[in-house]
């Protein structure tokens, strides 16, 4: 009696484990016909933006937005990251570029490094997407 329900306990588990040994499915994609999603399918892409993608193309390129840049951004600058770019988040908004060499405590070498990198710099008006919670200190983008 031990043997077969030994037989069947090792026979059972063979089966509920086979999909492991290369018998998977692959998904399929449908095709619905409805008029509901017609007219989502009818919209162009370009209706589909919002103000946050709007500005990602307008100023996320080759200049840092200081109102709505996260810490991160700073990385491609030496001597930013992480405690300037801390002094820099913490202080906006800013109503113009040069108004980042009026923060408080800044050492001469951090003086002279915003100056240096000034024309790298752009400030538009604070976003709430950028800027709400905790996304310009951490917005989860690794690289």
């Amino acid at each position: 009696m031990k043997g077969l329900v030994r037989l069947l306990t090792v026979f059972s588990l063979l089966v509920a484990s086979w999909g492991w040994f290369g018998t998977t499915y692959s998904a399929q994609a449908i095709t619905i016909h409805s008029p509901l999603f017609a007219a989502e399918a009818a919209v162009p892409a370009e209706k589909l933006r919002n103000r946050a993608d709007d500005k990602l193309d307008e100023v996320y390129g080759d200049k840092i937005d200081l109102n709505n840049t996260s810490l991160r951004s700073f990385q491609r600058f030496p001597g930013f990251y992480p405690k300037l770019a801390s002094k820099i988040v913490q202080n906006a908004p800013y109503e113009k570029v040069e108004d980042v060499l009026k923060l408080e405590g800044l050492s001469e070498a951090q003086k002279r490094r915003l100056e240096q990198n000034l024309d790298n710099f752009i400030v538009t008006e604070p976003e709430a997407v950028f800027n709400e919670g905790d996304d310009r200190y951490n917005n989860g983008i690794y690289r």
